[in-house]
């Protein structure tokens, strides 16, 4: 129409393709500005973490991280040729085909339990059947021939220990009021062993099954603590290379970091300045061994309690193994070191009761320098359609009667008597160290690592294979511990070795002797003096312990524990 305001349709067009365009092209740069920023976050991320390692492990121990890595990955690679995954497969199956032999009873006499009876045996079966088991061939741990294992406190606690079962077989703390009795003995444990360790007004404590449990409760707390206090998403813990093995346990299981520190010789304890560069904005926990497992050592808690307190970290000492001997060492007339809640820095402890507390197998518990602390542990579920749940630890139902007979074994012994067996247990591992050092016939080939203060002496050797002397010990009867990195062997002394440390020391002589004399013939034969280790420590130790990448020792471990269950 003449005089009209309305736009040509092809200009219409036009400007809408114009203003269509532009909408893709904003479109396109914010996909590319989204996509920048992720890469940027991404970049950010993993620059951080490349300068908390070069912080934590320094530049040489970075390049050694990265080498050993990469090391072991090719090995692995390696191991999974194909020609070479056939012939490592046939190893590891004889291997545990030899394992099984040893630990699965066969032969034409051998009856075997696969299904329940048509009918319920007597009760004269059933406890003929039971003599038979308890009588199995076994190594003779009474005869005080197993290092550790066996915290064995006397046939009369035994016997004290049975009744107590007796009356709380079906006992279950799960439920309070249907069993008011063994609440009382389990706070009054708990309340008990904080007292040993000298923890402050407010303090709290909970039993578990072990060791490892208690471990378990002390790293998942102070994950939470983080977590709800700090808003940590990335959890790590420091603990050194000697902690024991349940910190890794925790690690893989509750999501946590796990840096392990080394512990130099000759003191073998934790390396305080590495611990401290490995601190940053997602340590949840430092941890301390009092002592620790493979060497007996206990490390410098005080420099650890004043680290955490200084970086207000938490600071956990696994004292499981020390348990109700460390406490003592004092009363007992022996050297000491502090290490427990009398140091600030120390907010957990564990300690297992049925090692020198000598409470039935089963028995642990977990200390806090708080009740809040505690309190992380905790699990609850409010809205569960079978009620409000609550359960202080992993367990839900927990058996009663080890509680009954951990109690009552803490109350039948005594101050009195810990302090008693304190004074004969870490007396003996001092005569059998003392012996190790000045014996002319042990002391020019073994050497004994740190200096233990408690009841575990381990000793290596620079002359002969440790790995042969342990197994020579074993076809002695000897049941000791073997270890790895460095290669060693430890006893850790109970009351039944208390009684013949000195058979102990006079096989040693004996089997260092004789691997001196296989040595001397080798020589003479023009074989050299180092010859091919046969024994079972060193097939395992010796051999697939100094792999790059272990797993062939995963394999084997795997299969020891599918033959646990072979009926």
């Amino acid at each position: 129409m003449p005089g009209s305001s309305r736009m040509p349709v092809s200009l219409r067009n036009s400007l809408s393709l114009k203003k269509g365009g532009s909408n893709s092209q904003l479109l396109a740069l914010n996909i590319d500005l989204f996509r920048n920023i992720i890469f940027f976050l991404f970049l950010l991320r993993w620059t951080r973490k490349a300068l908390l390692k070069l912080k934590g492990r320094g530049i040489f121990g970075t390049v050694a991280d990265t080498y050993i890595s990469i090391r072991r990955t090719l090995y692995g690679l390696f191991l999974r040729a194909p020609g070479v995954r056939s012939q490592v497969q046939k190893q590891v199956s004889e291997a545990i085909v030899k394992l099984q032999m040893k630990l699965v009873p066969s032969g034409p006499g051998v009856v075997r339990h696969l299904t329940l009876p048509k009918e319920g045996w007597s009760e004269d079966t059933v406890l003929k059947e039971l003599e038979a088991l308890a009588t199995m061939d076994h190594t003779r741990w009474e005869d005080g021939f197993v290092s550790g294992a066996v915290y064995h406190g006397g046939d009369e606690l035994i016997k004290l220990q049975t009744v107590a079962f007796g009356k709380f077989t079906v006992a279950n703390p799960i439920h309070p009021d249907v069993f008011p009795g063994v609440r009382k003995m389990e706070a009054e444990v708990v309340a008990m062993v904080l007292a040993l360790f000298n923890a402050p007004p407010g303090a709290a404590g909970a039993s578990t099954s072990g060791g490892t449990e208690s471990i378990l409760m002390a790293c998942l707390s102070a994950r939470n603590k983080a977590y709800k206090e700090r808003g940590v998403t990335e959890p790590e813990m420091i603990l050194p290379e000697t902690g024991h093995t349940a910190f890794r346990k925790a690690g893989e299981y509750f999501g946590i970091k796990v840096h392990l520190v080394a512990c130099p010789a000759p003191n073998y304890q934790v390396s305080i300045p590495a611990v401290s560069r490995l601190i940053n904005s997602n340590t949840v926990l430092l941890v301390g061994s009092s002592p620790n497992f493979p060497h007996g050592i206990i490390d410098d808690i005080s420099a650890l309690s004043k680290l955490a307190v200084k970086r207000k970290i938490p600071l956990h000492v696994d004292c499981c193994l020390g348990s109700f001997l460390v406490p003592f060492l004092e009363k007992a007339g022996f050297e000491s070191t502090l290490f427990d809640f009398r140091l600030k820095g120390v907010t957990s402890i564990s300690c297992d009761t049925h090692k020198y507390g000598f409470a039935p197998k089963g028995n642990s518990t977990v200390l806090y320098r708080t009740a809040a602390l505690r309190a992380y542990q905790y699990f609850i579920s409010p809205d569960w359609s079978g009620g409000v749940y609550a359960s202080p630890s992993i367990a839900g139902s927990r058996p009663g009667a080890l509680i009954a007979g951990c109690w009552a074994s803490l109350m039948s012994v005594g101050e009195t008597g810990y302090i008693d067996s304190c004074h004969q247990i870490v007396g003996a591992a001092k005569k059998i160290a003392e012996q190790i050092a000045t014996n002319p016939a042990l002391n020019a080939d073994l050497e004994i690592m740190g200096k233990p203060l408690v009841s575990v002496v381990a000793f290596t050797s620079k002359t002969l294979d440790i790995y042969d002397i342990a197994d020579a010990m074993s076809g002695k009867g000897w049941h000791l511990n073997s270890l790895q990195d460095p290669p060693a062997i430890h006893v850790a002394v109970t009351l039944p070795i208390v009684k013949v440390w000195e058979k102990l020391v006079k096989d040693l002589e004996s089997v260092v002797e004789g691997e001196k004399e296989k040595e001397r013939v080798r020589i003479v034969e023009g074989k050299g003096a180092k010859g091919k280790s046969v024994g079972d420590s060193a097939a395992l130790y010796g051999v697939a312990g100094s792999l790059p990448n272990k797993s062939v020792v995963v394999e084997l471990a795997s299969g020891f524990l599918d033959t646990l269950y072979k009926a």
